[in-house]
């Protein structure tokens, strides 16, 4: 996901079905379940102004925006479905809190089912999350798996940046490296490692029947399991319920118009105990994540999706008027610094209590509801806005986990990848992490949607992905020039003028 706090990526290559889900929460996550696309390369706008006072430990996001290398060819995975598919045989009923190993703690993560110990004494490589509780969870898993099987796993941070993971794996696989087992691969970039990374439908291609089948097609290339599905994405609004009743609003905001009123109204009533107070946070510097939020402020307004048909739409009068009130935004209800935040950023502003609304992923509300949270028990998690007449939309995002074809340890990798993606770990990364599970039965697990329960306000959110399935190859070239157009518009320049050119731009990548 790049920033120097710790983020995350998004997702996607096949096509996705973008669609309203119906209520169920395992209906809700099988819609997010869908990869989505991205790209990158950061590029800092001005410093931000003192950023408020960061609360303990940034985590990373779960899969999230930002943005990646150039993916290859890519077709969005079809999405998966709307009604909650049948417990699939492997993942039966979902792991109860005795299956993921008594206590839900991010210390006591789940014991490995039925242990393959033929592999012991065998060191694996495990490029993991960066920072946060990602890495937390990645560390106590990995013990637990040497614990029951006798392989060691070498935990690595991968980059925080997703664009720099993406650059890291490239020279390992130029180089046909073995110091690389493991990796966290982002939804969008099956397609460009490919080449590079084992068949595991052998050995984990019925296990596969437990997770959403649209991301388990976008995990597949030239009809080879190349991943293997980890966790799903989608952006939320993030806001202050205890700062809502304090001023009188009744509910969080449902249109663009309506967030600028209330971020204004409870920013008069603060900044006289707290000057720094803003209203309205996201992630505004120039890389992936800035593709993934304006993809969702264009298709929320009637501006389109970026690219449809093979056309880039982005010049349209709908997309000129909403950038041109995002602009309005800087400086009045953000910080103008906000177009250099990534999401740790934001997630440190809101969660220091600095601001009244966020744009973020899903990975920021178990942190924020941390006993050393200062916003714990303050806030809660509604759809994003969208203009009058429209639907809420929330970009895809996700990641999956591969294993190197230059590795050495290729069947204690696959098995360490069984266990990771298993239904008990992924209710235990559910529950202690906040990250969002790709299979049905963890999805609808009381435990799990006890611990998301924001996920229920969700179910009429259509799920946007970025068009990696109509650019294939010139993905990562196309986010730039969009994310860059919008920074420069963040900036102060004038989206009338800035939209023509951007669209000119990319469709000569489109051809």
């Amino acid at each position: 996901m790049d920033l120097d706090l710790g983020v995350r990526r998004p997702y996607s290559r096949r096509g996705f079905l973008l669609g309203a889900l119906s209520a169920t929460t395992a209906g809700v996550l099988a819609a997010c379940s869908q990869p989505s696309q991205p790209a990158a390369t950061s590029a800092p706008a001005a410093q931000p102004p003192a950023a408020p006072t960061k609360p303990a430990a940034a985590a990373s996001p779960a899969a999230s925006p930002a943005a990646a290398a150039s993916p290859a060819a890519a077709a969005s995975p079809a999405a998966s479905p709307v009604a909650k598919p049948a417990a699939s045989p492997a993942a039966a009923a979902s792991p109860s809190p005795a299956a993921a190993g008594g206590q839900f703690s991010a210390s006591n993560p789940p014991p490995v089912q039925n242990p393959n110990k033929s592999f012991a004494g065998a060191t694996v490589i495990y490029y993991g999350d960066g920072v946060g509780i990602g890495n937390d969870l990645d560390k106590a898993t990995a013990q637990r798996f040497e614990q029951d099987t006798g392989v060691k796993i070498n935990v690595i941070p991968r980059p925080q940046s997703a664009t720099d993971t993406f650059a890291q794996y490239q020279r390992f696989f130029q180089g046909q490296s073995a110091d690389l087992d493991v990796l966290m691969v982002d939804v969008i970039w099956p397609g460009a490692f490919a080449p590079n990374l084992v068949d595991l439908g052998p050995k984990l291609g019925d296990a596969t029947k437990n997770h959403y089948p649209g991301i388990v097609a976008n995990d597949t290339v030239g009809g080879k399991l190349v991943s293997m599905p980890f966790l799903s994405d989608f952006g939320t609004l993030y806001y202050r319920k205890d700062l809502l009743q304090k001023y009188n609003i009744s509910a969080p905001p449902k249109t663009w118009d309506e967030l600028e009123q209330q971020a204004t109204t409870i920013m008069n009533g603060e900044k006289g105990s707290n000057p720094n107070f803003t209203g309205f946070v996201w992630q505004g510097n120039a890389y992936e994540g800035l593709t993934c939020d304006a993809l969702e402020w264009l298709a929320s307004s009637g501006g389109g999706k970026i690219v449809e048909n093979g056309k880039c739409t982005i010049n349209n009068p709908q997309a000129v008027a909403m950038l041109t009130k995002m602009k309005g935004w800087i400086g009045t209800i953000a910080p103008r610094g906000v177009t250099t935040y990534q999401e740790e950023d934001a997630r440190n502003a809101f969660q220091s209590g600095g601001s009244a609304f966020m744009r973020n992923w899903p990975y920021a509300y178990a942190l924020g509801q941390k006993d050393d949270s200062p916003v714990k028990g303050k806030f809660d998690v509604a759809a994003l806005p969208a203009s009058s007449g429209q639907k809420p939309v929330g970009t895809i995002g996700g990641w999956a986990l591969a294993v190197s074809k230059y590795s050495k340890n290729q069947d204690a990798s696959i098995e360490f990848i069984r266990y990771l993606t298993s239904p008990e770990v992924q209710t235990y990364r559910a529950v202690v992490g906040s990250f969002v599970p790709t299979i049905p039965a963890v999805a609808s697990d009381p435990n799990v949607q006890q611990a998301q329960p924001f996920l229920a306000n969700l179910a009429d959110v259509e799920r946007v992905a970025r068009p990696s399935s109509e650019t294939g190859e010139n993905y990562n070239q196309v986010s730039t020039a969009f994310f860059q157009a919008v920074n420069n518009i963040e900036n102060g320049q004038d989206p009338g003028s800035v939209l023509p050119q951007a669209q000119n731009q990319i469709q000569r990548l489109l051809g």
